[in-house]
């Protein structure tokens, strides 16, 4: 495995497996990384020649700045974690690599902007799409690897895809979960082990009939202890699903569920 961390040798990299005909997939994530992640990369070297993660926090997509500094970084073990699932290149640039990189046109997201991350995270999608055109800009792959529990942001960026005229492949992954079914996040590493063990009660509200409308499972989620953001049901992209977002000591997890 390589790691990589300038955009000029990335790009001679690339320019070479493009001359071979081999197809890349590519993994963007923050670092961090768990099982979730490398679930996508391993789908990733099932079905393409040549499979590319990048591991770049980005600072954009923090609304609030204490979230970004408190994010976790373990950069070491990332790339070993990588290196053992069949990763050919990690590519970690630095801030200032890809701020210099060109913007995306105008991406219209309409009614995917006015709810749950986009209302409650604003400027959250901006960033986002920033970070994502710039990386595929960079790694120009044929199919990209995103996990579900982040399913509206899936929907993002399958629009600025389809409005920026890329073309790439948006492949969505099942939301990969612990034996307790709480959701893996990067995040889920800066709770107690109580808090753990809480947290998995979120995916077992979402789904069980017990809880029969939003407003008893939002309402058994904060006899729980948990802060509750937002608990709602949604048809993005023709996918009817139910989506929360709640505060568990001072971590903010999300997931969601598909539904009839």
């Amino acid at each position: 495995m390589r790691v990589v961390r300038q955009i000029s040798e990335l790009n001679t990299i690339v320019s070479n497996c493009k001359s071979a005909g081999k197809s890349i997939g590519f993994v963007p994530t923050m670092g961090s990384l768990h099982e979730g992640h490398l679930s996508l990369l391993k789908q990733s070297v099932e079905i393409c020649d040549i499979s590319i993660v990048s591991i770049y926090v980005n600072p954009s997509q923090f609304n609030v700045s204490s979230d970004f500094l408190s994010y976790p970084r373990n950069e070491i073990e990332d790339i070993s974690k990588l290196k053992d699932c069949g990763c050919d290149i990690v590519f970690i640039p630095e801030v200032d690599e890809i701020d210099f990189l060109g913007l995306p046109s105008a991406v219209k997201l309409g009614y995917l902007e006015n709810v749950m991350e986009g209302s409650n995270r604003p400027g959250h999608f901006k960033g986002v799409i920033e970070v994502v055109y710039r990386l595929f800009s960079v790694v120009k792959p044929n199919k990209a690897f995103f996990g579900e529990k982040d399913f509206q942001q899936v929907m993002v960026v399958r629009k600025m895809v389809t409005d920026t005229n890329l073309n790439i492949e948006i492949v969505s992954c099942k939301i990969f979960r612990e034996a307790s079914g709480l959701a893996m996040s990067s995040r889920n590493v800066r709770l107690s082990d109580k808090g753990k063990i809480k947290a998995a009660k979120i995916h077992f509200v979402l789904k069980s009939s017990k809880f029969g409308s939003e407003t008893v499972k939002s309402n058994e989620l904060k006899r729980l202890g948990f802060e509750v953001e937002y608990l709602t049901k949604h048809n993005l992209g023709g996918f009817s699903r139910l989506f929360v977002a709640v505060w568990i000591e001072g971590v903010r997890l999300i997931d969601n569920i598909a539904i009839d």
